[in-house]
């Protein structure tokens, strides 16, 4: 069955913004139903006219200046194939039938150009929004009645709002509730595992959306390996809960039985690409071997972990990073790279909750994790992760939540 057709002319008819179409020269092709009705204009008035001779500038309005402004739009629109909004303008409007005769409007302006495949202009939409009753209103020039009748209309909307936003507050509450006790449940608090000793953390964000895409994983493999992972999935809420759930698990079993860290990594990628919700994770999984002195890591687009050896010098794990989970279009294998992890030294896993502030670089949020590792060597790591997450995760209301896992090698 083919593609249905799609009448774009009927659809730009009912549009319920006031808009024309305009050539490159500024000569009306079309205008939609509401513009008709907000200019007070035919069709016959407009089509095949330059725009400023069919709404020329108030010759009695001296500080007029709409025709320059929008004239200036629409050349920057032109000029760079960009979209162009203008602010809330008085435009002085011809009166329907009645010739140099004009009336006192105010529209909020929009320009959007339309390219060819050669980046060419070849329309612009020109879009407005009327304005005129706010305007008068805030200026206290309406009449009382049809001003109270605007102050109720927007009352009553302002009402429909606050109890929508109310009962959406409320599920997202109870929402947050049950996605934190289900994450809650899903991570516990690791025992002792073998000559290491570890420390998590999960913190939530404070939004009642951002909440439960971070996980966390320690899996004693052997007497002489343990496997450690931290993994954050895009979505939030309930949803997030569940897939972040599902490749937890997962992991968790592949890296009981893969060749080293990018294996597991390899497989899970595959497995992700069949779990809804599962697309663009980040994870890194890492491997300490307590005969070999070392820590063999696989990154799917995650922040590197940070490694304090004995001395204070901090080490990044960045040697190798591959894409997220199911992010690339065709599955690709995974790398990996190894590390000394030495007696004494402190590795740590961690979410981008914990070093990305809006609007900071990145490598800002990795300076203050690597100068707080550096102001408390040696700590319990206990202590430590509360200190990371003090210092480090500072925002007393997080944008995102967090999750850390410290281990030391014992």
């Amino acid at each position: 069955m083919g593609e249905p057709r799609i009448d774009y002319e009927a659809v730009f008819r009912v549009l319920p913004s006031p808009t024309l179409l305009l050539t490159p020269e500024l000569i009306i092709l079309a205008a939609n139903e509401a513009y008709l009705s907000v200019s007070g204009r035919t069709r016959e008035n407009l089509l095949g006219r330059y725009l400023f001779d069919a709404f020329p500038d108030n010759p009695e309005y001296r500080s007029a200046s709409a025709v320059r402004a929008l004239g200036a739009s629409l050349r920057r629109v032109l000029a760079t194939g960009k979209r162009d909004t203008m602010a809330v303008q008085r435009y002085d409007v011809e009166a329907p039938g009645r010739p140099a005769v004009f009336e006192e409007r105010y529209w909020s302006t929009v320009n959007t150009p339309v390219l060819d495949p050669d980046g060419q202009v070849v329309l612009v939409v020109h879009r407005v929004e009327e304005a005129t009753d706010l305007v008068r209103m805030c200026a206290g020039e309406m009449g009382d009645d049809r001003q109270h009748t605007l102050e109720a209309e927007l009352l009553a909307r302002a009402r429909e709002l606050h109890e929508g936003n109310e009962q959406l507050r409320r599920t997202h509450a109870r929402e947050r509730e049950v996605a934190l006790a289900l994450q809650e449940a899903m991570l516990p608090t690791p025992a002792p595992t073998g000559r290491v000793k570890a420390a998590v953390r999960y913190r939530p964000a404070a939004s009642t959306m951002n909440v439960c895409g971070d996980w966390y994983e320690l899996v004693e493999l052997s007497e002489d390996r343990v496997a450690v992972a931290v993994g954050d999935v895009v979505g939030h809420g309930l949803s997030a809960t569940g897939t972040m759930g599902q490749l937890r698990s997962a992991l968790s079993a592949m890296v009981r039985v893969a060749d080293g860290p990018a294996a597991a990594l390899d497989v899970l990628d595959l497995y992700a690409r069949s779990v809804e919700g599962a697309e663009s994770t980040t994870v890194v999984q890492a491997v300490a071997d307590y005969d070999t002195l070392t820590v063999t890591y696989s990154r799917a687009g995650h922040p590197p972990p940070a490694l304090a050896h004995v001395g204070g010098a901090i080490e990044f794990l960045d040697q190798t990073v591959d894409p997220p989970l199911g992010a690339s279009p065709e599955h690709l294998p995974r790398s990996q790279a190894t590390a000394t992890f030495a007696v004494g030294a402190t590795l740590t896993l961690y979410t981008d909750g914990l070093i990305e502030r809006r609007g900071e670089n990145i490598d800002v949020g990795l300076s203050r994790l690597a100068a707080s590792l550096r102001r408390n060597p040696g700590l319990d790591p206990e202590a430590l992760a509360d200190a990371l997450l003090a210092e480090v995760g500072a925002d007393s209301e997080p944008a995102d939540d967090t999750a850390v896992v410290v281990v030391v090698r014992l």
